[in-house]
């Protein structure tokens, strides 16, 4: 790998993630002329490539040379579930892996590929990349992994770490652009401003973050929802079953409790979990103030 002597040094903070986070530069090309297509993706000064393929077009375009280098690559796969599914591999020749995805695994609708075009990520590079990535994403907790085993980090010398661990860098910088924000922390705004929840047998604290709305650790949230909360919002239903099976809500006296910060997908998600029922979490959610959310967004955009 080659070092990019014009590229500032990224400080690096205890998450194990960037924190000097400074504008940067991408090109997407679209290689079939089709938006939801094949798209390679570049970094300015970086000697990585992405490649975003979906499944649907993966027999079509496998032939390119990009698929022939070595690379680690992510297989992402939603079907209804609480949280997307999540396979991370590697390879020195990542078509014949992907071949064997492609015919074997039936849960991802998406690979996302990342490989050095000169020169080529070798067996250890790729094998740290893989295992870093494993790392962060059960770290995170953001996704279910599909790995049936965990991957041991390689032997490298302090340069050659040093070295991956910039392109690991560039890597993760690139995923959130792409849509996959599995290996790194829920971002909160600078206001840090904290809504409050009551109701019957709930009791619950939370904040907007950028990728929805975090209900804080030990939060209480009602004991048996209302007859007609599976009818009126099963998905809702059917989430707060899913996080008392995994024990994000843990059964005691007075109702659930939430063993950790979560982060619904909106405002209303998190409320109607929280109060066993369908509920306007704009509406719901009010800070110490007693003013409510909704409220508040229109202040802020008035």
């Amino acid at each position: 790998m080659r070092c990019l002597q014009d590229a500032p040094p990224v400080p690096r903070g205890e998450e194990g993630r960037m924190t000097g986070q400074r504008p940067f530069k991408i090109q997407i090309f679209v290689a079939e002329g089709l938006p939801e297509g094949l798209r390679l993706v570049e970094k300015s000064n970086w000697i990585g490539q992405g490649i975003v393929c979906p499944r649907g077009r993966y027999a079509q375009v496998k032939g390119r040379p990009e698929f022939s280098r070595s690379g680690v690559y992510l297989l992402v796969g939603q079907d209804g579930d609480r949280l997307p599914r999540l396979y991370v591999g590697e390879a020195e020749h990542v078509r014949k892996r992907l071949n064997w995805h492609y015919a074997y695994k039936d849960f991802w609708q998406q690979a996302i590929i990342f490989t050095a075009k000169e020169p080529p990520l070798n067996k250890a590079q790729v094998k740290y990349l893989e295992a870093r990535l494993l790392e962060l994403a059960k770290k995170h907790g953001r996704s279910k992994l599909e790995n049936s085993s965990a991957s041991l980090l390689p032997r490298l010398s302090e340069a050659d770490e040093a070295e991956i661990e910039g392109f690991l860098d560039e890597l993760l910088s690139l995923l959130p652009v792409l849509g996959v924000t599995y290996f790194e922390p829920d971002e909160t705004p600078d206001s840090d401003k904290v809504y409050f929840l009551e109701g019957l047998g709930c009791s619950a604290k939370g904040l907007e973050v950028n990728t929805g709305f975090k209900v804080l650790q030990k939060s209480l949230a009602r004991a048996e929802p209302v007859a007609s909360f599976e009818a009126r919002a099963p998905s809702y239903y059917r989430q707060r079953l899913e996080l008392i099976d995994d024990e994000t809500l843990r059964e005691t006296d007075d109702g659930y409790r939430f063993t950790k910060d979560w982060v619904f997908g909106s405002a209303s998600a998190a409320a109607s979990v929280c109060l066993g029922r369908s509920a306007n979490g704009l509406r719901e959610w009010k800070d110490e103030s007693n003013i409510s959310l909704k409220a508040n967004r229109k202040k802020e955009t008035a």
